[in-house]
């Protein structure tokens, strides 16, 4: 159904008052003159007829003016080179125009805002979550949540199968089909997305029609909060603003009307790198205008790990059975995270680096139970650009979890194994943010060191 929004209903309006007080300077003169104008007004007025049908018979009198409005308008044509019947008929059709001004401005209800989410991967909503609830909490904005349909991409850039994960959400979050929303109808006040690549991620796109520069033709704000979270960067370390260059300069990046970042000392360094980048390009400044642009004001994910407490956090059986003792208590929890950049860079070095932290781990399983959650690109970027390097990594998947002495985690949920956790080892991630705002313990692996203290070595010293 087309949303019919107060405000656009007066700017036709404001359209046909324009148009007529070109038709009043114009006249008398030859219609032929005047036919454009002439189906201008009477196209804004069907417009809004078909708009307030949506209302049913609340607004008939208004659909009344405007049908008694085409027919002056219709009159109007036809004697147009007449002076005298021009000049009633345009005080008619002036009157009918400011009485409909008036009836739309006091009878119609203001509008409700239309805000949509668009997150793709379910595991990655808690990047958008509290912003959601802000809006579905406020009793004058509609707020949509719309997965949408993202791909893996071969080799050579095309795309893959497809992916869609609308039913991976929490059961709290009433989901709405991307195919069943007509955002060129329905054309929402806001959209938010989280991913910002476009056509440039080289592992995985999300469907064309949902690229940034092609949403903005569909709503008044389009606005990107990353998915991730950074290591706070210095804005005046040039190593540190190298490091995060290529988060800032991505498509979404440049078309959203506004990007929130995660601080106020990121937001300096992205329109520091911004600026920097533009202006070798154009030779224009342009720090006002990214320094209206982007906005620090936080990332949604901090505000939803905060909210998590350990207590309420549902322990699936399979996984209390590797948690618990035999004596009811609970063995040190550590969440084991591995990269896809990790993997990338270091390649079969790595892999050797998880079998060894694997064994290691295995061997002190009565004390210390591993919650292995690697990324979830992990998969679509090793096959798409290391297929023979996926293969070594799937065989140490699949025989840890045949082995099940470890819990291995790919679920949409992240926040129960962060919560649950008492500590976090692994590779470089902006997880590693979400431990130190619960302080807790973290340590970051190198895949050039190799050598661990097994249980038997630990008994002998």
């Amino acid at each position: 159904m087309e949303r019919c929004r107060k405000k656009d209903i007066l700017s036709l309006i404001n359209t046909m008052i324009k148009a007529n007080e070109l038709v009043a300077k114009a006249l008398p003169t030859d219609s032929k003159d005047l036919t454009d104008v002439f189906a201008q007004c009477q196209d804004a007025a069907l417009q809004i007829g078909t708009q307030l049908e949506s209302f049913g018979e609340q607004y008939r009198s208004v659909v009344t003016i405007l049908e008694d409005y085409c027919e002056n308008i219709y009159q109007l044509s036809l004697a147009a080179s007449d002076g005298n019947a021009c000049r009633k008929l345009w005080k008619r059709i002036r009157k009918q125009l400011s009485q409909l001004e008036n009836q739309i401005q006091s009878e119609m209800p203001e509008d409700r805002k239309e805000v949509v989410f668009l997150p793709y991967k379910a595991s990655m909503w808690d990047s958008l979550e509290s912003v959601w609830k802000a809006a579905k909490e406020d009793e004058s904005t509609d707020a949509y949540v719309i997965p949408i349909p993202y791909y893996d991409k071969k080799p050579d850039g095309s795309l893959r199968e497809e992916h869609y994960e609308g039913d991976l959400y929490p059961d709290y979050v009433p989901i709405t089909r991307y195919d069943e929303y007509d955002f060129e109808s329905r054309r929402p006040d806001k959209i938010f997305i989280h991913n910002s690549y476009d056509n440039s991620n080289y592992v995985t796109s999300v469907h064309p029609f949902f690229y940034s520069d092609n949403l903005k033709k569909f709503t008044d704000e389009l606005i990107y909060i990353p998915y991730f979270v950074l290591e706070e960067v210095d804005s005046d370390d040039e190593e540190g603003l190298e490091e995060i260059e290529h988060f800032c300069v991505t498509p979404g990046v440049f078309h959203a009307d506004r990007v929130i970042v995660q601080s106020e000392e990121m937001k300096k360094a992205y329109v520091k790198v911004l600026t920097r980048l533009v202006k070798g390009q154009s030779g224009k400044d342009t720090k006002e205008y990214w320094e209206k642009k982007i906005l620090g004001l936080g990332s949604p994910k901090m505000d939803r790990i905060m909210s998590v407490r350990k207590e309420d956090v549902a322990v699936p059986e399979k996984w209390r059975k590797i948690i618990e003792k035999p004596d009811g208590s609970r063995k040190k929890i550590i969440f084991y995270n591995t990269s896809v950049q990790a993997l990338l860079d270091q390649n079969e070095k790595m892999n050797e680096k998880i079998k060894d932290v694997l064994q290691a781990f295995k061997e002190n399983q009565e004390e210390v139970a591993l919650l292995w959650r690697p990324h979830p690109l992990i998969e679509s970027a090793i096959k798409s650009m290391r297929p023979k390097l996926w293969e070594e990594y799937q065989k140490i998947t699949d025989t840890y979890q045949a082995e099940g002495w470890g819990i291995y985690d790919d679920t949409a949920n992240m926040d129960r194994a962060v919560v649950l956790s008492d500590g976090y080892y692994g590779d470089e991630s902006s997880v590693v943010q979400l431990y130190q705002k619960l302080g807790k313990p973290i340590m970051i692996q190198s895949p050039d060191i190799r050598e661990y203290i097994s249980v038997a070595e630990n008994q002998e010293t």
